[in-house]
């Protein structure tokens, strides 16, 4: 991503482990000491584990999936920046990234779908507890967008883009027909880190998901 945009923007890299609290502090001291305070912190660390029969599910699996999805993308980061900025004053913004699966789940990947819809529920909860602080807590839910790993589940046939059975499935339930593009996200996460854009907005998260969760109106 940096040598992508470094020739237009200012940017740095510095990897964590968003489940590691120590690692999350060393990273914001050295955002800190490079850059100066962040005042956004969008928590994007996520994924999913295999899929099975709601009987079959690993508890195991099950349990790996709720701790990348809540404690390393949402809990850990969270305590740590926004504890820093309340010692520090700072009225930032955070963005929890959570699924459309927050609001229907996909079959065979329950974890997955629990942690999500979590996201939500915590998303409103944190809002509450730092709005004294002048920090603000939002979410944005992403549809469909095509990444490496679910290419698999929605082509047959990516190369020559062919769907799979899956993958005509949701977009026959999209109204929008298609699969969203990053692109597609950009307007809404600015709009959220943006404190003239959406300085008093808290507490909600917004579907970016060409319409998908309004298909059976």
């Amino acid at each position: 991503i940096k040598s992508e945009i470094q020739d237009k923007n200012n940017i740095f890299g510095y990897s964590v482990d968003v489940s590691d609290k120590d690692s999350v502090k060393k990273g914001l001291e050295y955002t800190v000491k490079e850059i100066g305070i962040p005042t956004v912190l969008i928590n994007g660390a996520g994924g999913n584990k295999g899929k099975s029969s709601f009987i079959d599910a690993d508890l195991d699996v099950f349990e790996d999936v709720l701790k990348l999805n809540l404690l390393g993308g949402l809990m850990i980061p969270t305590q740590i920046i926004a504890s820093y900025w309340m010692e520090n004053k700072i009225k930032g913004s955070i963005i929890n990234v959570a699924s459309a699966a927050s609001y229907i789940p996909l079959s065979g990947v329950w974890a997955y779908d629990a942690a999500k819809s979590a996201v939500l529920n915590l998303t409103m909860g944190a809002a509450k507890e730092f709005a004294p602080y002048g920090i603000r807590v939002n979410g944005i839910a992403p549809g469909f967008f095509i990444g490496h790993q679910n290419r698999a589940l929605l082509y047959k046939d990516y190369d020559n883009r062919k769907l799979s059975e899956r993958g005509e499935s949701i977009i026959n339930h999209t109204p929008y027909n298609r699969f969203g593009e990053t692109e597609d996200l950009y307007g809404t996460v600015v709009f959220l880190a943006s404190s003239k854009a959406s300085g008093f907005i808290t507490g909600i998260t917004i579907p970016v998901d060409g319409g998908y969760l309004i298909d059976n109106i």
